[in-house]
């Protein structure tokens, strides 16, 4: 990663038409000022366990839960997103932020990255080229300069492992049971307001404190991956199957259709 300088332009850009992880308190507090959290879940094959120096899959390790799906050991990891279509809802006329000293740890990190395994690069974010021309340091020797940016960086990769085994909890008394094939999409389950909060407001209980692994679908858009999950016997839908509202599949793939019904192994979960 080259050295690069930044400085926000308050453009407003980067504060449309997304879904912010969360960590689990920011999901209540973003609940409760009103706001809509989705619930996103993508699943891993997981039959081997990787050896301890492969950083990458060590980090999706403990960033996810296990689980089943069908006879194929899977994991599962789950983001709280605030979502919002056009300006996020504490967005001010002239572009400065309403809820400046409330805000979640991915926007005030912001150009920065959550994974440790992606590069900020400029041309893949919404700022403007005024911004990356700034003499403010942004990244030195690969490392973000900022002392706060780095301290909230930490913090919400902290609370993403943190909150794994509640959110594994949590999916079960929602009745939450259907996941993406990890690098497809994601599969977006919107709880109501009401029962959301009151699910992330519980305490676990201790006897949950590790969750059986439950009964996974994994739902993709691509025929060929639907062969793929079947032949390995998991337990698979395609996603035209999803209802409209909830779950939606969100693909980053134009959809493949399979040439026969999309019939399943198994239902999608709710």
């Amino acid at each position: 990663m080259s050295d690069l300088n930044f400085s926000c332009t308050q453009c407003g850009k980067c504060c449309h038409d997304l879904r912010l992880p969360l960590t689990r308190l920011e999901a209540i507090r973003w609940l409760e000022q009103g706001g809509t959290v989705e619930i996103l879940c993508e699943a891993i094959p997981w039959v081997d366990e990787p050896a301890a120096s492969d950083a990458p899959a060590m980090h999706k390790r403990l960033r996810s839960f296990p689980a089943l799906s069908g006879e194929l050991p899977i994991r599962v990891i789950v983001v709280l997103a605030a979502s919002f279509k056009g300006a996020c809802p504490h967005l001010l006329p002239d572009m400065r932020c309403g809820n400046y000293d409330g805000r979640p740890h991915v926007c005030r990190i912001y150009p920065a990255e959550v994974n440790p395994f992606i590069s900020v690069i400029p041309s893949h974010k919404q700022c403007p080229a005024e911004a990356w021309a700034s003499p403010t340091p942004f990244i030195r020797a690969n490392q973000v300069v900022d002392a706060q940016t780095q301290l909230h960086t930490t913090l919400l990769r902290h609370g993403d492992r943190h909150d794994v085994p509640f959110k594994a909890w949590a999916c079960a008394q929602l009745n939450i049971q259907s996941a993406s094939l990890s690098n497809e999409g994601f599969v977006s389950h919107q709880p109501s307001r009401d029962t959301l909060l009151d699910v992330l407001r519980q305490d676990m209980p201790d006897d949950d404190a590790t969750v059986s692994p439950t009964s996974w679908t994994v739902v993709t858009n691509q025929a060929t991956t639907l062969d793929a999950l079947r032949m390995v016997g998991a337990k698979s839908l395609f996603a035209t199957v999803l209802n409209q509202e909830s779950p939606q599949y969100l693909g980053f793939l134009a959809d493949t259709p399979a040439t026969e019904p999309p019939a399943c192994k198994g239902d999608g979960g709710s």
